[in-house]
């Protein structure tokens, strides 16, 4: 890779140490073993040799360019450093050294100092309080990990220094080779955006995982990480899932957003598989160092055990891979070549005394039917079994199905390890338990229907021309001025005609016989709803009465709806009630949106009314949206069974929900301030009478 932090012409190595103890001797020694071939400089104003190399007072000393410098003295020396670095031309540093903004505010500022120097002259930072990096091509070592990796096809960018020397030692015995490893550290400068699309060049590496804590420059990363996906595969490990949002949310849309939600939607968008564990990591990576990616999800199951294929087609079924049907001539060759007990229809048990003949037959039939798209091969040591011969079967017969992928589960211990390494080193994944090779294979699959997925990312955004951005921007600073955070109902609606979104008529009052005028205006049935800033859920505290069908009711709800909020929230600011017509009945959904502070808006689809936050039946998308992904929003959703007609109705108007969220997407890109909105319930009528939001609650900065 053309890329001067991991391919420099030159290293120094600034606190090379002589004490084996050190930071500094290790970073130097793992360099020098590493192979690397270009010019090695030890800095050290104590020393004049460190490990045989000649040793310089400082950086300024140092013959010729510099283009890497990697930093490993205390923080409080490290500026001074990376000043002298600048001044001497050096274009990347790796700053080792802690003691920057993980200490508090005092190091805080030091960090900021550091980025503050590197960029008046121009050199770009990885770190501080980082491991360093590794690239197996170069060759450079340049960590003070205590093992050097083998070289593979694994990119593994990391937040956690302390993970990966747990991986290093581990991958060492698991026979997995990386091409390349980053330690971020404090992310002051270069982070994973960078890296992603660094590596995403890189012709050797075929997947890139990645475990991250935070992300800071959100949009950034989903535009960088969509383009390299098209590329090749990105695994990510998320710590802090489980983190409580940092806000007490308004809306229901907020409420049903958990800390995770806006990541997992952020990595959908660009084609990002997640692991859920450190294990899940490398399995995935495990797949796409070296098998192809399928045609479709479309899978077979081999096994000379029927317990073993029963339990792995179920966790199969449970990953979303499909069974694959066999031709009737691939079920007439398998009975051809299998004993007559054997079970020749997926999954294919070649039963307990297959040798390994009879499982290359399987492999070989089954793999060249048209229908399966990859295949996991299982054995238990039983008697008759002949482990490595089995495996040298698969490995033979995987080769003339380059386009097929094929993962094994070899379970048991010591019986079939020396088989399972064999495997590995010829490029095919096995797995002590056949729940890993399904997460290994369904990982494979899942990344085809990614790829899929982005090509129709890829079709061009809707834009309406039929929406009045000035006004909607005029009804946020009407509000704005008068010192509030949240529209009032009626300001919500005339924002939701402004974007061509269907409202019920309705009108602000603040008397009774205001309110029996607009009724009748309207014509009978109307509801009341009480219209305050401060109370946005207005039948938590008895705000509204529907169904009023006389001047005498709405004189009567009008004093009740007073009478309940003076009770249930006194302090409540009034602006009076608002009159509403009543519509028909419709199938009730949500569609909300809240806005993340990393990634942006979200727009969520689910299960409306009031059992929307009970039943949290929903879908969330990053804005802006596509026409496929709204509808695709739409069918993950429960509520789309009932939207489709259940026991004889007719299907509902889905079409008229895709232009709502299409225009809530054109919307918060127009007047981004907007943080929360809820159109709860939006009520949706059958096919080709479309639909009309009811209540519209929104917030803004």
């Amino acid at each position: 890779m053309n890329n001067s932090l991991f391919n420099p012409r030159s290293v120094a190595v600034i606190g090379a140490s002589r004490e084996p103890t050190k930071v500094g001797y290790t970073l130097l020694n793992n360099i020098i073993n590493s192979g690397y071939r270009g010019n090695i400089y030890p800095v050290n104003p104590k020393a004049d040799e460190v490990l045989g190399l000649k040793c310089y007072k400082s950086i300024s000393e140092v013959p010729g360019e510099v283009d890497l410098a990697i930093i490993a003295v205390p923080a409080q020396v490290a500026l001074e450093v990376a000043e002298e670095c600048g001044r001497r031309g050096v274009k990347y540093l790796t700053v080792i050294s802690a003691g920057f903004k993980e200490v508090g505010s005092e190091g805080a500022d030091r960090e900021r100092e550091l980025v503050n120097i590197a960029k008046k002259y121009r050199m770009r930072i990885l770190g501080p309080n980082c491991l360093g990096f590794i690239d197996s091509y170069t060759p450079l070592n340049a960590t003070f990990a205590a093992v050097t990796p083998r070289r593979g096809r694994i990119a593994f960018v990391s937040q956690s220094g302390a993970l990966i020397t747990a991986i290093l030692d581990w991958s060492i015995k698991r026979g997995i080779g990386f091409s390349k490893i980053v330690s971020l550290g404090n992310k002051a400068d270069l982070d994973e955006v960078y890296f992603i699309q660094a590596i995403g060049e890189d012709i050797e590496t075929k997947v890139i995982l990645l475990y991250v804590e935070s992300i800071e420059r959100g949009k950034e990363f989903v535009d960088v990480a969509k383009q390299t996906s098209m590329k090749k595969p990105i695994v990510v490990l998320k710590g802090g899932v489980t983190e409580a949002g940092a806000r007490a949310a308004m809306s229901h849309t907020g409420a049903m957003t958990g800390g995770f939600t806006a990541y997992e939607v952020a990595f959908k968008k660009a084609g990002i598989l997640i692991a859920n564990t450190i294990s899940e990591l490398f399995d995935y990576a495990m797949a796409f160092s070296n098998q192809s990616i399928p045609a479709g999800s479309n899978i077979a199951i081999v096994t000379n055990a029927g317990g073993p294929g029963i339990i792995t087609t179920d966790l199969s079924l449970k990953a979303g891979l499909r069974l694959s049907s066999f031709s009737p001539s691939t079920i007439n060759s398998l009975r051809s070549k299998l004993p007559p007990a054997a079970a020749i229809y997926n999954p294919v048990d070649v039963l307990g005394d297959a040798r390994a003949d009879r499982y290359r037959n399987a492999l070989d039939i089954v793999l060249s039917d048209e229908d399966v798209n990859g295949l996991i091969v299982i054995l238990t040591p039983q008697a008759m079994t002949e482990p490595i011969d089995t495996a040298k079967a698969i490995i033979e017969v995987s080769k003339k199905y380059l386009g097929k992928p094929v993962i094994a589960a070899f379970i048991g211990g010591e019986a079939v390890r020396e088989a399972a390494d064999l495997l590995i080193n010829e490029g095919i994944p096995c797995f002590d338990l056949p729940e890993r090779a399904v997460i290994a294979l369904s990982g494979l699959c899942r990344y085809r229907s990614y790829l899929d997925e982005l090509e129709k990312v890829i079709e061009k955004y809707v834009k309406f021309y039929d929406v009045d951005a000035v006004r909607a921007r005029e009804i946020i600073n009407i509000a704005r001025s008068d010192g509030r955070r949240a529209l009032l109902e009626i300001e919500a609606r005339e924002l939701m005609r402004a974007y061509g979104i269907p409202v019920p008529p309705a009108f602000l009052v603040k008397s009774e016989d205001e309110a029996i005028n607009a009724a009748n205006k309207m014509g009978y049935p109307v509801a009341l709803k009480i219209s305050s800033p401060q109370i946005l859920h207005k039948t938590d505290v008895g705000g509204v009465v529907l169904n009023i069908n006389s001047d005498a009711e709405v004189r009567e709800a009008y004093r009740t709806i007073l009478s309940r909020v003076s009770r249930y929230a006194p302090k409540a600011m009034l602006y009076g009630v608002t009159v509403q017509k009543m519509v028909p009945k419709g199938r009730e959904v949500i569609v909300g949106l809240t806005k993340d502070q990393v990634f942006g808006h979200m727009i969520m689809f689910g299960l409306g009314g009031i059992y929307a936050n009970v039943f949290r039946d929903v879908s969330f998308r990053l804005t802006p949206v596509t026409p496929s992904e709204a509808m695709d929003m739409i069918k993950e959703t429960k509520a789309y069974a009932i939207l489709k007609g259940i026991r004889g109705e007719a299907p509902a108007d889905v079409a008229s929900i895709v232009n709502v969220i299409l225009r809530l997407s054109q919307l918060v890109q127009d007047v981004p301030e907007i943080v929360e909105m809820d159109i709860n319930p939006l009520f949706v009528y059958n096919e080709g009478e479309g639909c009309i939001a009811l209540d519209v609650k929104v917030v803004f900065s």
